[in-house]
């Protein structure tokens, strides 16, 4: 058995095993509440907040061992928890409903059943899967909608093409997310992965706290394709498409980063995130090296290697000045009339071509070499 004798907490596998729970079945009831975790120690999460990864998931957290006793001493186990997080299909679902499929996908998609995950077949086409208890509950609860004609509204939605099971799967997958996680950056970022990165670009200005957002980007749902079309098809799904339900997430992550930075400001490379309010470090003084003046060359030109540091380790700079020719000596720069025209460019480029004079002239005027 692996179990920790210091916390008392066991795998998430031999939790699924001893709960008799499939993967995805223990998957989803930890999404749904059913099975608590433990959050991860405080020295892995501080790792996470320096951009070492994401935080890990509700469902790959151990679970103590009080919490298996609890769900086994349920007098239903094993089939009462196995009954609350089986998913079921559209046409099973009918089925446990009494009613046609067609029927049954009419009810979904406007709205009245939340489908609780998804995959894509060979053919790239979307099944939708829903938990059978709250089937059978909508059921019970609406049994009107089961049977004769169907409400003028929901005829009305229907025949102008409304389809809300991506939105409410949306809706819901986010509520799953939220649920499993207190760090209010890592919320934030649950709520920018369902948005367009143009998006969440026009929402978050800094991009260092776009850099934090996406590396706590919660991973792909369960089945999500890796590449290729059923890859576009998949990301279709899980972005906001409905400029209403685009509007709701954008104000909803303003929200969510106000509360973030009020905890804790996101890294910047090569630094710790320190907590909202806490003074940045001094930067050190920058001391200016003591330069040796050295005289001019006949030609007026000073190359770099005429001028040396003293006392300390040449400094090179990052983007290589070329000395112009009439150029002063160091520390004397040339007087310019008040109100005078500084030289343009192609006055500069004048100056620079070979055999110039440093002090002006006409074109063409050339030094004497004899």
């Amino acid at each position: 058995m692996t179990v920790d004798e210091t916390t008392r907490t066991v795998t998430p596998a031999r939790a699924a095993a001893e709960l008799e729970l499939k993967r995805e079945e223990f998957r989803l009831a930890v999404r749904m509440g059913l099975i608590r975790t433990t959050p991860l120690p405080d020295r892995a999460a501080a790792v996470r907040d320096r951009g070492g990864g994401r935080e890990r998931v509700p469902e790959r957290r151990p679970v103590e061992r009080a919490e298996l006793d609890r769900l086994k001493a349920a007098p239903d186990f094993p089939d009462g928890l196995r009954e609350r997080v089986r998913a079921v299909g559209a046409g099973e679902a009918a089925g446990l409903l009494s009613i046609t499929p067609d029927r049954f996908a009419r009810l979904a998609r406007t709205g009245h059943l939340s489908p609780v995950r998804f995959y894509l077949n060979r053919y790239r086409s979307v099944i939708w899967l829903y938990v059978a208890a709250e089937v059978t509950a909508f059921g019970e609860e609406h049994p009107a909608l089961l049977g004769g004609r169907l409400p003028a509204e929901v005829r009305e939605r229907e025949a102008a093409g409304e389809d809300l099971r991506a939105r409410n799967w949306r809706s819901r997958h986010l509520a799953l997310l939220l649920r499993g996680t207190g760090d209010p950056w890592v919320r934030a970022a649950a709520v920018a992965s369902l948005l367009d990165p143009v998006q969440v670009a026009e929402v978050v200005d800094d991009p260092y706290e776009r850099g934090h957002l996406d590396r706590l980007r919660p991973p792909p749902p369960p089945g999500f394709p890796v590449s290729g079309a059923a890859y576009e098809v998949a990301e279709r799904l899980v972005r906001a498409d409905d400029p209403d339900e685009i509007l709701w997430h954008r104000v909803s992550l303003a929200l969510a980063l106000d509360e973030a930075r009020a905890v804790c400001q996101a890294p910047h490379p090569g630094e710790r995130p320190r907590p909202a309010g806490a003074a940045a470090p001094a930067a050190p003084a920058a001391t200016e090296p003591e330069v040796v003046p050295v005289p001019v060359s006949d030609a007026g030109v000073v190359r770099p290697s005429d001028v040396a540091p003293v006392g300390g380790p040449v400094r090179r700079p990052a983007v290589r000045a070329r000395a112009r020719r009439g150029a002063p000596p160091p520390g004397r720069a040339a007087a310019r009339a008040p109100g005078a025209r500084r030289p343009g460019l192609l006055d500069r480029l004048r100056r620079s071509l070979p055999g110039r004079t440093g002090g002006g002239g006409g074109w063409g005027e050339r030094r004497d070499w004899g």
